[in-house]
């Protein structure tokens, strides 16, 4: 099973959440850690793996060879992106807007073109003692994160259940990360900040025609809003992780929930069953 783990809003606890999960279910059975937040990834921090290989990933992006280009402009004309402008005796290239579409080196009139290697970011993958771990790390300063979110999912297996960490949000990291996933978690918090952004989430699942239920982090016992928007969207609310300071402590120290209170082991292997239960309905 391919399982994400995503919300609406940065901040709601899906590391909590796909961390913890992720060493339950190890006791298990084969699992595998998949970082997709590669702007800013911190599964590592909490699981603290040793890296075992590293891997450069790069995307195509155009170079222009001015002894044949005549700038007629055809490249920029037919550059959805903007990536190339065309000057009197001289073409630019923008590498950080183009993507790798291929239709410059493709069309130009005079074979002026050559696509060359950019590279974005790396891969590395290693294991956090029972738990394959593979996440992604973005340049500084590079725009597009789903060429590395790509190769990221890239190292999924058939044989393990796969627990995505997602970018938060809705845009096209969140996107790309939940792609082709069998099922999604939506960490949410029981604020009118975590309502409106779930909501959202869930409709961008709904597009993509992903089943999903609902985790809601740092429950205080009065979820009333978050459960009679699930009533209404005929989602299911998997878990409520209660409001502990002491687990809230332990994640400032990158130390993962379940390993503060051994206890809340029981209550990851509850929310897998109700998401397998889901599943196969």
């Amino acid at each position: 099973m391919k399982l994400a783990v995503a919300s609406g809003k940065g901040g709601t606890g899906k590391t909590t959440v796909s961390v913890s999960l992720a060493i339950t279910m190890a006791q298990r059975k084969r699992v595998a850690f998949l970082d997709c937040d590669v702007e800013e990834p911190n599964g590592h921090l909490m699981l603290n793996p040793v890296l075992q290989h590293k891997e450069m990933v790069a995307v195509l992006v155009p170079e222009i060879d001015e002894q044949k280009c005549d700038s007629c402009g055809y490249c920029a004309e037919i550059c959805a992106f903007h990536a190339l402008a065309v000057l009197p005796g001289n073409t630019l290239v923008f590498p950080e807007m183009c993507h790798a579409c291929g239709g410059c080196w493709n069309f130009c009139p005079k074979q002026a073109i050559t696509p060359v290697d950019n590279y974005i970011g790396v891969v590395e993958e290693g294991r956090a003692e029972k738990v394959r771990f593979v996440h992604g790390r973005l340049n500084v300063g590079v725009a597009m994160s789903p060429p590395l979110i790509r190769a990221v999912k890239a190292k999924a297996k058939n044989d393990e259940l796969t627990i995505i960490d997602v970018p938060p949000g809705t845009s096209c990291p969140a996107v790309k990360s939940v792609e082709g996933v069998d099922f999604c978690i939506l960490v949410t918090e029981p604020t009118p900040f975590g309502l409106h952004d779930l909501d959202l989430a869930v409709q961008v699942l709904h597009q993509l025609k992903i089943p999903c239920g609902v985790v809601i982090n740092r429950s205080d016992g009065l979820d009333l809003t978050v459960e009679e928007y699930c009533g209404r969207c005929k989602i299911p609310v998997l878990q409520k992780i209660p409001l502990d300071r002491e687990v809230a402590e332990g994640y400032a120290a990158g130390i993962p929930a379940v390993l503060v209170k051994k206890e809340w082991g029981e209550l990851f292997s509850e929310l897998m069953d109700k998401v397998e239960e889901v599943v196969s309905s």
